[in-house]
This record gives structure tokens, C-alpha cells and sequence, in this order.
């Protein structure tokens, strides 16, 4: 039998696995350390960062203190500064998390708020500066998994990715913290600080700052529109599957999960905080001792899958500095940063998550998906769901199922998050729809069931990976990293549709005619959905 926390593990390597010039008065690169290894000055400290031709690249470079001992479970504090010149030639720790793929224990360190910088090497200031927040279910990737030369050169812009606390280091809460503080957001908002105070050393304008993030990423782009702790820090924002309605319905892809929602509310957390620190003999009349007993505790004996997987979730409530609000009531009620928004999903979403567990809940037959409906969504909804997507109309029954689920969970609530937004800003929506992507994420092929355009699998696209492209799907990459870096340039991607139109979704595929625009509700059921899974 697959486990629960096994079968989420591949869901969030899924989500990861996928993985300037100088400012004004900083040392010349020749004259500080030779070429290819130019310096720059942070507002921290001298940092020595690599040459790599049309790139420089800055790695490791710390953007608040080190979050341990008794800052563990505190917001971000500002990095101490340091002497001398730092290298910034490799990537800092990653955070403590889960195997993205198959057994083992936690790796990483709680030494891990490090951020990288990729630039262009060839003249300019006042770039755009387009910073991601990576995927990884809230449990486990790193910023250095993703490789921005492609960006930052064919597009000319700044990218900056970011390491944020995970799992119960950066989602727990407790009564004892005065509810749960989201430190994984408040990380990366200390980071926007450090874009705000550093982006011009390195070609970049901190006033043209756009956040870019997939699956948890996306969620996290979210977070931060809602999020009056934001407010001024980004201009736009791209979220990549992963909207602030996505969700999943209870059994859809193991007989015993509930319901999946990424925000929650504060009193959930807490009251989990409370039985972990139960179950870890940390039980103390007062507040201060039950918060020194858990930081007493080694990483380890809290990296725990289930622990781990318990505080994967973003919690919101009244008094919350992060997420006063549930995010999609936020957007519904036009309580949001006004900002450009491109909002995207892929066609097959939901297919690499279901592969992982159809070995322990499969779908075979028709009798055997009408039963997965019944489950998910109730006895009353099989005969509309059937209607919707008619087995026969699909290779397999677990092909069907893929379909619902996917249209369900990422695609029309990210659709009905945009049309909520584009009250109010420009909003530009797309679905990559490439069903031969390549699948890099190291989880294994299913006979019978091809992931196709499934969640993550546009990650190459923009970031250089270990995956091989045809000549058609470099076109494509060429033109996905033209259009989200002049977006980043103008708030408006070149060609596309507004997603309020009439066919305002943008399709991208390889090939001739690949990219075209479509009726993203009508293809995909949403007035069904909006109206039966809101």
C-alpha cells in the first residue's frame, strides 16, 4: 500500500523537482577580483559572484539572519553584515524538507534564508527584476533549482530565486506564537525587502519588481496579492497552477485523503500546533516554556513526514499579519493589490498526482470511475460529472478521471480567480498545453496513463533543466521566456488576449498554430464547476 505522506512526496517533487551590471559606485569586476569572478556591494556587505559570459550570477547571498536556536518561529531579522568579501559563488544550504522522490529522511538546514541573483553581463541599469518563489507543496525545493540564464539573458531582466522556510519551520502555529505567524510568507517578504534595498547594485529597478512562482509558488504569488504586508513591494505578478481557489476533493487520489485546501484557517493550525507539541513531551502551563522545549528540539525529531506534511498549509484569519483574509474572499471582494496579473494553468494538471497512487486506488473501468465521482464529489453529482466527461470519450477511464479532477482543482479556479481580478486589473490567463513536455521530474512513467501536459511540466520552458526540448518546444521556450519577461517589462505580454474576452485564454503548445487562443471555461466545464465545487 502506498502511504498518504509517500504519495504527497511525488506530488511535491512534481511541483520542484522541476526543479548585471554593477550599481553606481561598486568596484569594477576587473579590478576587484578579475572577470569571472565580478564584486558587487550589498547593503549587507561586499559579495564575489561568477562570470558566465552573457551572465553573472550572485548565489548564497543571505537576505535575513539565520532562523535557529531562539529564532526559530520568529519572523525574519535583518542578516547581520559581514567583513571582507563574501563568496557568492554557490548556492546557500537548502531548507530542512522532505525526499522530493522515493524514501529517505529530511535534509537541509534551518541556516537556509539565502537568495540568488541572475543578471545579464552586458550594459544597463533599471531592469526589470522578476523574483520566484519555487513549488514544492510547502515541503520541500530550493531557489537553486532553478536556473534563470535563459531569462535573464534573452529577456534582459534581474531574476532573483528564493529559499523560504518549509513545513513546520515555516507554517506552524501554536497559542504560544500568538496563532501562526505563515514565517514561509513573512520569508519571502523579507527577501522583497532585500530586492527593494539591492536591486539596483545589480542592473535591477526595485521599483519594477515581478513575482513569478508555480504550484506552491503560485500559491505563494497569492498570498502576497492579498496580503497587506505586501503592499508596495511588486508591481505584478504570474501565478503558474497554483491560484489562491485551488483545491482538490476528498479520496480523489487516495480512499484516505480529505479534502485539500493550501489556506486554511488560524485556529486549524493551532490546534494542530498544539497536539504536535503534545506528542513531542513539550506540554508546559506556560507559554514561553512549551516555545523553549520545541526549539530545544533537534531539526530531525521535527522533519518528520507527518509534521512536515501537518504545517504544509497557509493559515489566514482576523489578526493575522500575513493573510487577515481567506485570498479567494479576498479577490472575490476586490481586495487585492492592484496589479497586472498573469494567471496560468496546464491542460493536464492533475495527471502526475493521480499516476502515484494508481497503483493502490486504481481507476480500470467505467464501474470504478463512476465510484471515484461518488466518492469525491457525491452519489447525486455521477450523472452530471458522466455527462461532462463521458468515459468513452476519453483512452482510459483513469484519463476521464485525470480530466475532471484537473479541471475541478486547478484549471477553473484559477479561471474564476482571474475573471474576480480582471474587475479590477488587467489579467492575462494561459494554459501550456505541450502533451509531449518532457517528463524530468524523475518520477516513473505509468503504462498506459502519459503525464502530457501536467503539473510542473512547463518548468523548462523557462528555466534551464535537465530536460531535452525538440526543436519545436525550443520555440516555444523562446517565445513563453519572451512573453513573461516583457511582461515583466510592460505589464502586458505581446499578442495575448485579455482573459475577460470572448476567447481569452492563451493555449501554448510546440508547432504551427500551437499557440492560439481558446474558450478556456467552455473547454474545460467551469460553468459546471463554478456552480456544483465553489
Amino acid at each position: 500500500m502506498v502511504s498518504r505522506a509517500r504519495v504527497v512526496r511525488r506530488w511535491s517533487a512534481a511541483c520542484c523537482a522541476a526543479l548585471l551590471m554593477l550599481a553606481a559606485g561598486a568596484a569594477p569586476a576587473s579590478a576587484a577580483a578579475g572577470a569571472d569572478r565580478p564584486v558587487v556591494e550589498t547593503d549587507r556587505g561586499r559579495v564575489r559572484g561568477t562570470a558566465h559570459g552573457a551572465y553573472r550570477t550572485f548565489a548564497g547571498m543571505p537576505y535575513a539572519a539565520p532562523p535557529t536556536g531562539p529564532l526559530r518561529w520568529r519572523l525574519p531579522q535583518r542578516a547581520a553584515p559581514w567583513p571582507g568579501v563574501r563568496d557568492a559563488g554557490a548556492p546557500g544550504a537548502r531548507c530542512v524538507q522532505l525526499p522530493a522522490v522515493g524514501p529517505g529522511g529530511p535534509s537541509g538546514s534551518e541556516d537556509c534564508l539565502y537568495l540568488n541573483v541572475t543578471a545579464p553581463s552586458s550594459g544597463g541599469s533599471g531592469r526589470p527584476v522578476m523574483v520566484w518563489f519555487h513549488g514544492g507543496g510547502f515541503v520541500n525545493g530550493a531557489g537553486d533549482a532553478y536556473r534563470a540564464e535563459r531569462p535573464a539573458v534573452q529577456g534582459g531582466v534581474v531574476v532573483v530565486t528564493v529559499n523560504y522556510r518549509l513545513g513546520i519551520f515555516g507554517l506552524f502555529g501554536h497559542p504560544s506564537l500568538g496563532g501562526a505567524p505563515d514565517f514561509a510568507i513573512a520569508d519571502q517578504q523579507a527577501a522583497l525587502r532585500w530586492v527593494r534595498s539591492n536591486a539596483t547594485r545589480f542592473g535591477g529597478d526595485p521599483s519594477d519588481v515581478t513575482l513569478f512562482g508555480e504550484s506552491a509558488g503560485g500559491l505563494s504569488v497569492c498570498a502576497h496579492l492579498t496580503s497587506p504586508a505586501s503592499a508596495g513591494l511588486f508591481r505584478r505578478a504570474v501565478l503558474q497552477s497554483g491560484s489562491c481557489s485551488t483545491s482538490m476533493p476528498p479520496r480523489s487520489l487516495l480512499p484516505t485523503q480529505a479534502r485539500y485546501e493550501p489556506f486554511v484557517p488560524e485556529p486549524r493550525t493551532v490546534a494542530h500546533g498544539v497536539a504536535a507539541a503534545s506528542g513531542l513531551g513539550c506540554d508546559r502551563p506556560e507559554p514561553a516554556a512549551v516555545l523553549e522545549c520545541l526549539r530545544g528540539k533537534e531539526a530531525a525529531a521535527l522533519a518528520t513526514p507527518e509534521l512536515m506534511m501537518r504545517f504544509s498549509l497557509v493559515s489566514y484569519g482576523d489578526g493575522n499579519r500575513v493573510l487577515p483574509e481567506e485570498p479567494r474572499r479576498a479577490l472575490e471582494g476586490g481586495r487585492f493589490h492592484r496589479v497586472p496579473v498573469i494567471e496560468g494553468v496546464n491542460r493536464d494538471e492533475m495527471r502526475i498526482f493521480l499516476a502515484q497512487g494508481l497503483g493502490a486506488f486504481p481507476v480500470p473501468d467505467a464501474a470504478a470511475y463512476r465510484a471515484r465521482v461518488e466518492q469525491s464529489f457525491g452519489a447525486a453529482a455521477v450523472p452530471a460529472v458522466e455527462a461532462q466527461y463521458p468515459v468513452a470519450a476519453y483512452p482510459t477511464p483513469a484519463l476521464a478521471w485525470a480530466a475532471a479532477l484537473s479541471d475541478a482543482s486547478f484549471i477553473c479556479p484559477a479561471l474564476r480567480d482571474g475573471r474576480a481580478m480582471a474587475r479590477h486589473v488587467p489579467v492575462y490567463a494561459y494554459r501550456f498545453s505541450d502533451r509531449d513536455a518532457p517528463n524530468f521530474t524523475g518520477l516513473p512513467e505509468v503504462p498506459g496513463f502519459p503525464y502530457g501536459a501536467s503539473h510542473g511540466l512547463e518548468l523548462p520552458y523557462l528555466f534551464t533543466m535537465d530536460a531535452a526540448l525538440t526543436a519545436p518546444q525550443r520555440a516555444l521556450s523562446r517565445r513563453m521566456t519572451a512573453d513573461w519577461t516583457a511582461f515583466a517589462r510592460t505589464g502586458r505580454p505581446p499578442a495575448w488576449p485579455r482573459s475577460d474576452s470572448a476567447e481569452g485564454v492563451l493555449s501554448l503548445a510546440p508547432g504551427p498554430g500551437g499557440i492560439h487562443p481558446v474558450n478556456g471555461p467552455a473547454e474545460h466545464h467551469c460553468a459546471f464547476w463554478d456552480a456544483r465545487w465553489p
